[in-house]
Order: structure tokens, then C-alpha cells, then sequence
């Protein structure tokens, strides 16, 4: 799926169109990580997310089984399918004199009506790999593409994600800052629609983010009509050079 092509493709359009912005990262399940780094649970923060800030800055990271520290995460990137007891009055109202909530939602009868819904998703292979754009190999097969963006980049994903369909094919479902960035994304690659997704308002994961900063991710086979989409799109007009001008002039880095 994956070739120099579109790697060097879209590394000339981002440059061209969203200049001075963060590159993304993606990920992909395999069962060889060669020389990346597992990542150790013992020695780094519960958080997937935190981890990713390594990624970003431009270390390939793998997980696996063991080196998720949160439940959450674990599940949400298909290595279990076990969420805290209690879960439902953690992510609510608590229980009194043993748990404090975190009252995202008013009842735990919400957040069962919720977590019969939620979707599941199991690792199809041993290892999870997060890579920034600009380091990914020939031979790799991203699942997803995961920006992390301020509002005019946000602004500029968005309106080229529906550059070709008639319906929107974006979606902001509720849930942790690790299933916005690697279950449904991964999920909708698997899918027909291939909806982008966007996330990070999880507010237990936003420490590890710029206050200005959400995620937009892409399932791999969406991204490839954006990418073939960006010389023909709204970034060639004088409306998007004058977002793009302000992107060059700012600080768009961490």
C-alpha cells in the first residue's frame, strides 16, 4: 500500500500547502519491530498519548502487549478487551469512599449504554508501530495517518477529506484520545465509507497536547484520495493562500 511515491508526494504538498505545520504520524500492526524500540510500561507514562510525543519528535515507537500501562489504552489499540471494574462509575459519578469519577458522563447507566456500543477491535498482529511521515520505509503498511493540528490545518484536512464525496466523512465520536487515534481509524479502514476522525478532547490525554491542538486521523485508503485530491483542491486558490500565508508567518511548532 505504502510507496515512495505518495511518501514524497504528500511530503512536497504539505510543504507547499500547510507551511511550517507539525508532520503526521502513522501506524501500523506487524509482527517485526527490527531495530524500533518496544516501548517498556515500567519506565513511561500510563498514557499512550504521552508516548506518542516521542513519535512526533521523530522516534519510532512499538507497543505491545505489555507496554500499555492503561487499560483504556490496551483496549482501544486491540491488545485486551478488559476495561477497569467499575468502569462505568469511573467514567461517571464515582463511588463514594472508593473511586472518584471523572464525570464525563451524569450516570453510570449512560456509560453502559454506551459501552454496548462501543466497537472492538484485536491486534492483528504482535506489535503496534507508531512512525513520523518522514521516516516510514517502502515495505511498511500504514493503517492511518494521525495529525496533530491546530484550527487552520484542522480547518484545511477537513475541506479536503470532502473535496470528493457528497456525504461528510468526518466524525468526532466520544471516547478516549487512544481510540480516536487508533480504533476507529484503524476500524474505518477496514470499511466502505472510510470516515476521518476527529479527536484529543479526551480531557484526561489533553495534558499531553498543546492547548491548541486536536487530532485529525485518516484511515489509509482515504488518504490517498487526499493526497491524489491536493493539487486540484481549495489549496490551489488565492481564499487558502491566505490561511497558508499566516501558517508560514507563526510558530506552528511544539
Amino acid at each position: 500500500m505504502q510507496t515512495k511515491s505518495l511518501i514524497e508526494r504528500f511530503a512536497r504538498g504539505w510543504n507547499q500547502y500547510f507551511p511550517g505545520a507539525e508532520l503526521p504520524i502513522a501506524f501500523y500492526y506487524s509482527d517485526e519491530r527490527g531495530e524500533i524500540e518496544l516501548v517498556d510500561s515500567a519506565k513511561t507514562n500510563r498514557c499512550l498519548i504521552a508516548s506518542l510525543i516521542r513519535v512526533r519528535s521523530g522516534t519510532p515507537l512499538a507497543f505491545d502487549e505489555h507496554s500499555i500501562g492503561c487499560a483504556g489504552g490496551k483496549r482501544y489499540s486491540g491488545f485486551s478487551f478488559t476495561l477497569r471494574r467499575n468502569f462505568e462509575y469511573f467514567l461517571s459519578c464515582g463511588i463514594e469512599g472508593e473511586m472518584e469519577g471523572e464525570r464525563y458522563k451524569k450516570s453510570p447507566e449512560i456509560v453502559r449504554q454506551i459501552m454496548e456500543k462501543w466497537p472492538k477491535l484485536t491486534a492483528p498482529k504482535k506489535y503496534l508501530i507508531f512512525k513520523r511521515w518522514d521516516l516510514l520505509e517502502n515495505s511498511d503498511e500504514p493503517e492511518a495517518v494521525i495529525f496533530f493540528t491546530r484550527p487552520d490545518v484542522l480547518a484545511g484536512l477537513y475541506t479536503l477529506a470532502g473535496f470528493d464525496e457528497i456525504e461528510d466523512r468526518v466524525l468526532a465520536p466520544f471516547g478516549a484520545g487512544c481510540a480516536t487515534v487508533v480504533l476507529h481509524p484503524y476500524l474505518q479502514n477496514q470499511s466502505e465509507t472510510s470516515h476521518c476522525i476527529i479527536g484529543m478532547f479526551d480531557l484526561s490525554a489533553r495534558p499531553f497536547v498543546p492547548a491548541d491542538v486536536l487530532t485529525f486521523s485518516v484511515p489509509m485508503k482515504k488518504f490517498v484520495k487526499m493526497v491524489e485530491n491536493m493539487d486540484e483542491s481549495f489549496l490551489i486558490t488565492e481564499t487558502w493562500g491566505k490561511i497558508s500565508g499566516r501558517m508560514e508567518r507563526s510558530d506552528n511548532k511544539d
